[in-house]
């Protein structure tokens, strides 16, 4: 997960925060794209304009923008579509807090 995350943007985030306990990843004056969360058995990945990804992120939210990804120690993750999610998801306009 780590070495996926690292070449997910193209351009590396000049914002991050840590907000309830996950980290924020943004651009000055453009908002929040994604943060991580970290459960006992998981991390949830939140992407903040995640319906407009495509192939949408599979974890629905209450909010119709957001979408959710999983990461669960004992299954696999696939790193290119992880990566393909950051970049397009730093591409979007981001979500104001």
């Amino acid at each position: 997960m780590k070495k996926a995350a690292k070449k997910a943007a193209k351009k590396k985030p000049s914002r991050k925060a840590v907000k309830w306990n996950s980290p924020f990843y943004g651009f000055e004056n453009e908002g929040w794209f994604a943060s991580f969360h970290c459960y006992t058995k998981y991390i949830q990945v939140a992407f903040f304009r995640g319906a407009a990804l495509k192939p949408t992120p599979p974890g629905q939210s209450k909010h119709k923008d957001v979408r959710y990804l999983d990461v669960r120690a004992d299954e696999p993750l696939d790193e290119g579509q992880f990566v393909k999610w950051m970049k397009q998801a730093s591409k979007r306009p981001g979500m104001r807090m």
